[in-house]
């Protein structure tokens, strides 16, 4: 849509921060009130609002986007959404490591059984590895752990999570960046190892690396709005 406002504000309500144009309250598609729970996430909303030229571009605003998801999605479907990030932990990322490619697999170990270990220790949550593709199955302890995790989040924070797993494929690297264990470089590194190596050794396609920036991308989007939630 084109641009029909000039000043971008941050105001403060009774049930949070939202954002003015030109005096008029921002709202998200649903027509809800787009009020954010923390004045450093409304400041940096209005921000992709102020930076818009002369057409809005709503794919260049990450954090209205992740934002209007928690507001108009999350209270109506919570549990499915808990439930949709809770499958990445029976089928985790890091519990595969390379079959019959030892310095790959050694590069997994080093990189992702830290991770594992933290979550045993942190969120009560020991996940089995296994090496190869094939399922191995994770004991119904540490899955409701993980579950226990994320019912214990709030909407916002449900909104970036999803983003987080869906882009990293791993509810470990998602949670640890939620809890400050690691930042984005660190996510983005750790759910990009095996296509790493695989550059590495073979080289790379067009295809194959639009298909990193764009993981990337979203990853550094859904830890920046983690960071204004704070």
């Amino acid at each position: 849509m084109k641009r029909i406002y000039e000043h971008v504000s941050v105001e403060a309500t009774a049930a949070g921060w939202g954002v003015s144009l030109d005096g008029r309250a921002v709202t998200t598609p649903a027509r809800a009130p787009l009020l954010l729970p923390t004045p450093a996430l409304a400041a940096a909303v209005a921000g992709e609002w102020r930076c818009q030229g002369a057409d809005v571009r709503p794919e260049s605003m990450p954090l209205t986007r992740l934002a209007a998801t928690a507001i108009d999605l999350l209270p109506d479907r919570r549990e499915a959404v808990i439930d949709e990030i809770a499958t990445f932990g029976a089928s985790d990322l890091l519990c595969y490591r390379a079959e019959g490619n030892d310095e790959l697999a050694r590069r997994q170990e080093a990189a992702w059984q830290p991770l594992l270990d933290w979550a045993a220790t942190t969120l009560g949550a020991r996940l089995c590895v296994t090496s190869g593709v094939l399922p191995v199955p994770q004991e119904a302890e540490a899955l409701v752990a993980l579950r226990r995790e994320l019912a214990a989040a709030g909407d916002f924070d449900l909104a970036a999570l999803h983003t987080l797993t869906s882009a990293s494929g791993s509810l470990i690297v998602a949670l640890a960046l939620k809890r400050g264990e690691i930042d984005a470089p660190a996510a983005v590194e750790l759910s990009q190892l095996d296509e790493d190596y695989q550059v590495e050794r073979w080289g790379d396609t067009p295809e194959a690396a639009a298909g990193r920036r764009d993981n990337r991308l979203q990853i550094e989007q859904a830890a920046a709005f983690l960071d204004w939630l704070g």
